[in-house]
């Protein structure tokens, strides 16, 4: 179910200290090959975290042999100590595990600014190391736990017998180029370093950049996708990136469903793009609307907030010539009123907004939430 789905790979997770609840906060997965080709993405954040900065190395030759992940601190602006502490965590993976140091992805969540107890987080590692076992995929999931009320694991199996595993945490901050997250993906498929990028890109394109849950972009976002080689079997790569695009896909909206403080999951259909860039431009600008957000979580029906919203971009269209409908219900036509907004019943989970620019063939999906109460109460919290 989670990273330990895939053959050829071993996972923990432990407690080391970092948080004060004494929770589990330090996960390693180990690929044991024969393959260590590997592929990762990274936030856009001009202000990258330390892990980043060190990850955007390692990978740059393609391959990997372990990611070390923890919680309780994202190890970012903590000054030339911070990469140090990252640094120092890489060569003790590498030491203890018989690996290079430049073959492991460093990745750190939690509050910036107060510096990791590099002690501890070297303690954690050994732990870990001595933890690993083909069944910790879920304690591994459990130890990058921030906010989040739940771990977060996926996995998909071809009928050919080589799978796609995962695991995520991100609770907020859910926004595009990633959202603050970190994301592990694995297979025993056969795949090359430069398919494994492709696929990679192409999934995440159409998943996790699509989540965009208060517009906040993190500084640590991270995914990563490394293969074992372990099944011998080498996939279509059509059928690969479906694999691994169903994997993000079932992550990024179980990212959703734990979004700090959320009532509602909004799904945001844009229809009748001239392209899919405007069909994403005019969903995500729904998406950051603090006014429909909030009238979401009152499951107040209203309508012209969508349209406010879609006209603050640059996308084409003619004003007067827009649909809506909000839970199956076309509250809109034609720019004007059509079904009665009395219809529709916003108290689920589920929403659904659908808007018809009628430009284009092109359509696109964003997911986001409402904006809650609770979720100004964490976030007004998060540090003390």
């Amino acid at each position: 179910m989670s990273v330990t789905a895939a053959k050829g790979f071993r996972a923990a997770g432990v407690p080391a200290g970092l948080k004060s609840t004494g929770a589990p906060d330090v996960a390693l997965v180990l690929n044991d090959g024969p393959s260590d080709a590997a592929a990762a993405v990274f936030t856009s954040n001009r202000c990258k975290a330390n892990p980043v900065l060190w990850s955007e190395r390692a990978i740059a030759d393609g391959r990997l042999r372990a990611v070390v992940l923890n919680s309780g601190g994202a190890n970012c602006y903590t000054g030339a100590e911070g990469f140090q502490t990252t640094h120092a965590t890489a060569e003790e993976v590498a030491r203890l595990n018989s690996v290079d140091p430049l073959d492991v992805l460093v990745c750190s969540t939690g509050l910036i600014g107060p510096p990791l107890p590099r002690e501890k987080l070297l303690a954690g590692v050994a732990d870990a190391t001595a933890k690993l076992s083909a069944e910790g995929g879920e304690h591994a999931a459990e130890a990058i736990r921030t906010t989040d009320t739940v771990a977060k694991q996926a996995s998909v199996t071809s009928p050919h017998g080589w799978t796609v595993g995962g695991m995520a945490k991100g609770a907020g901050m859910l926004a595009p180029a990633l959202a603050t997250m970190l994301v592990v993906l694995t297979t025993d498929a056969d795949v090359d370093s430069p398919a494994l990028d492709s696929a990679l890109r192409s999934a995440t394109r159409i998943t996790f950049d699509r989540l965009d849950s208060d517009g906040c972009q993190s500084t640590n976002d991270t995914v990563v996708l490394v293969s074992s080689g372990a099944s011998g079997m080498t996939p279509d790569p059509f059928e690969f990136t479906a694999a691994v695009t169903a994997v993000c896909q079932d992550l990024a909206l179980q990212l959703l469903a734990d979004a700090e403080g959320a009532d509602h999951e909004i799904a945001i259909e844009v229809l009748g793009a001239v392209s899919e860039t405007e069909a994403v431009e005019v969903g995500r600008s729904v998406a950051r609307s603090n006014l429909f957000k909030a009238a979401i979580f009152g499951q107040d029906a209203n309508w012209g907030r969508i349209l406010a919203s879609v006209g603050t971009t640059a996308a084409t269209f003619d004003p007067a010539d827009l649909d809506v409908a909000m839970n199956g219900v076309w509250v809109c036509r034609k720019s004007a009123p059509a079904e009665s907004p009395e219809g529709i019943d916003l108290s689920g989970r589920q929403v659904g907004v659908t808007i018809d620019l009628k430009s284009g063939p092109a359509t696109a999906t964003v997911w986001t939430n409402d904006l809650t109460h609770a979720y100004v109460h964490e976030n007004s919290a998060y540090s003390s």
